[in-house]
């Protein structure tokens, strides 16, 4: 973090399917090694599993589960003296859709069998009706 010139924040592009930059943040935090296009059928297969499970549109479905998943307050360490001490401080928006993105992609490689994208749109469905793992 610079002390004297501000940093302009890199433009960043949206998807090609939705056009949505969710979405693109999402594409390339789950993207291994480079392999975008296998990052893109990732996230692509398990929106369509949605729109066939729920019947609704899968980019609301992901936007509640971001929302669901947020945080609200985080602690940082704040050093007083010779003591640590534990302060919360609420979150940004940036922040804390980029925590809540980290954390669904977590508890998604966590799960069990089935393929990546199957896994997500569960993972998904259940973010969104408040269900997933804490």
């Amino acid at each position: 973090m610079p002390r004297r010139k501000h940093i302009d924040r890199r433009v960043r592009l949206a998807d090609a399917k939705y056009n949505n930059l969710i979405l693109a943040e999402l594409i390339n935090k789950i993207m291994v090694c480079g392999k975008k296009s296998t990052a893109e059928k990732i996230i692509y297969d398990a929106l369509d599993l949605i729109q066939d499970k729920e019947k609704t549109d899968p980019v609301t479905v992901l936007e509640q589960a971001l929302k669901n998943s947020t945080p609200l307050l985080e602690v940082k360490a704040r050093r007083v003296g010779g003591a640590t001490y534990q302060v919360p401080v609420e979150v940004g928006a940036d922040r804390g859709r980029s925590l809540a993105i980290r954390w669904l992609i977590k508890a998604t490689r966590t799960r069990s069998g089935r393929s990546m994208a199957e896994k997500f749109a569960a993972e998904l469905i259940e973010a969104s009706k408040d269900k997933g793992r804490r």
